[in-house]
């Protein structure tokens, strides 16, 4: 390998973020050469962050200082400055400003394709979780944390930062946590938020309305109209929602219609459901995404229906004739 791309770009600030937790062992630093010779160009990437968080610093106007900002500056030490200057290959300025230089972000893409999930680490230590389908950026500065939610869905576990709020839109919807684990996920006819640990603000940007407290185990759904829904549901009710994260789909009293969207969403084989007096149906049971077909069987068995297979791009299921 002797170019960068994207993964040595995320790569090296989560080196340098870790260099900056203020524990950085030899262990560590072994760790980070052994990266560092596998690509020659990944010192020049590391300079090259530098450098942009230079000019950044220069022009971004400053806030003034308080109290609180002069106890916990993240400003390195010279006992951190002599640290990182023992990284071999790299300038030892170029390391010692690198790691501001994470916060200078102009924004990151993420795509998911269909039936893929994806678990990514972000630079602030957060850890997002994407589901199928969905596209998201996400912007680290210096102040704030944002995502934003284009399609689909996603799962955040939070790294907690009462400085810097974590801030995830989906179109006029938002939902703000501080050291939390919840979801959003955007909807066709809104936004759905789920709160697995903590509490999560949500409102909408399209009415002048209070912020709602969402907290573990409940729900919040931001309709078309811009009114926001609370729901206080079981935390068994919302780890059944997100079983997507382990690659499962849970049912508890779920609809064959909303059984067969959510299969829909992660499969190129569809499943059809013509019937309007079967879409209403109930059902129970946990299967794997990728496995339609035993969905459509198991509610063969269940509901005695008729399931036609015969056609590779869809499977069919009917009342019983």
């Amino acid at each position: 390998m002797t170019g960068t791309g994207p993964d040595d770009a995320l790569e090296a600030a989560r080196w340098v973020a870790r260099m900056d937790c203020g524990t950085w062992s030899d262990a560590d630093e072994a760790a980070l050469q052994q990266w560092l010779a596998g690509a020659p160009r990944r010192h020049g990437l590391l300079l090259t962050t530098h450098a942009a968080w230079l000019l950044h610093d220069e022009t971004a106007p400053q806030a003034p200082a308080t109290s609180e900002d002069a106890i916990e500056s993240p400003v390195a030490s010279p006992v951190r400055w002599r640290r990182r200057a023992v990284l071999g290959g790299v300038a030892a300025a170029g390391i010692g400003m690198v790691g501001s230089a994470l916060w200078y972000d102009p924004g990151v893409a993420y795509a998911t394709k269909l039936g893929e999930i994806r678990r990514v680490p972000l630079v602030d230590g957060s850890v997002m979780t994407i589901n199928s389908g969905s596209e998201i950026k996400v912007h680290m500065a210096k102040r704030a944390r944002e995502v934003e939610i284009a399609q689909g869905e996603a799962w955040f576990e939070v790294a907690k930062d009462a400085r810097r709020p974590f801030v995830v839109a989906a179109g006029n919807a938002k939902a703000m946590a501080i050291g939390t684990a919840f979801s959003v996920r955007k909807r066709d006819s809104g936004v759905e938020v789920l709160v697995t640990e903590g509490i999560v603000e949500t409102w909408s940007e399209d009415v002048d309305s209070p912020r709602l407290r969402v907290t573990a185990g409940q729900r919040a759904f931001i309709g078309d109209q811009s009114i926001v829904h609370f729901e206080a549901t079981h935390a068994s009710g919302v780890d059944r929602a997100l079983a997507w994260r382990e690659g499962m789909i849970d049912l508890n009293g779920t609809t064959l219609g909303d059984a067969a969207e959510e299969f829909n969403r992660y499969n190129d084989r569809k499943i059809l459901i013509s019937n309007p007096a079967m879409i209403g149906e109930q059902f129970d049971g946990v299967f794997r995404i990728d496995d339609p077909e035993g969905f459509a069987n198991a509610v063969r068995s269940a509901l005695n229906a008729n399931v036609n297979m015969d056609d590779p791009r869809w499977i069919r299921i009917e009342p019983a004739r």
